[in-house]
């Protein structure tokens, strides 16, 4: 790349990371081709403001081998103290014509889902969350083996400000 290419590519970058105020924390990870039902994504962050709540996000990045309308998700939250909160999360991943939600131009979209709205951390220190799949085929106990469609998992804290 030459001179011009690089400064074009910096001043870019500086203009998407500079937007985005409301970013406390936002993190992605791989699962690969598929996504395992005892494949656990994890995300560890510090919190020190007790004060102010703040908007919580599973991120997702999926394809259309994604073959269902819906996902579940088991989130842990575990705070400092070790005390951890769970929650089983159901969002709707595609319409009802099975065209997949989510932004992008390609066949990969990006999903924001809201996991906590408005969440006040209780203590400061190293929270860890703990991110796995609860998908399973209708009428059946076991869960899905292997995920289709699933690239990326990640968590996003945001400022409610």
């Amino acid at each position: 790349m030459n001179k011009k290419s690089n400064l074009l590519f910096l001043i870019i970058l500086i203009c998407f990371t500079s937007c985005d105020k409301k970013r406390i924390f936002d993190e992605y990870k791989s699962v690969g081709q598929t996504w395992h039902k005892d494949s656990v994504v994890s995300f560890s962050f510090s919190q020190k403001d007790t004060l102010k709540p703040y908007n919580l996000f599973v991120n997702l990045r999926n394809n259309n081998k994604y073959p269902y309308n819906n996902l579940f998700l088991i989130v842990e939250l575990e705070q400092p103290n070790k005390q951890t909160i769970v929650d089983t999360l159901e969002y709707q991943m595609a319409n009802a014509e099975g065209t997949l939600l989510g932004d992008g131009f390609t066949e990969t979209k990006e999903s924001k889902l809201f996991y906590k709205e408005k969440y006040q951390f209780k203590n400061s220190g190293t929270y860890n969350v703990y991110i796995q799949h609860a998908v399973r085929h209708s009428g059946k106990i076991t869960g899905v083996e292997n995920l289709d469609g699933i690239l990326d998992v990640g968590f996003r804290i945001e400022s409610t400000e």
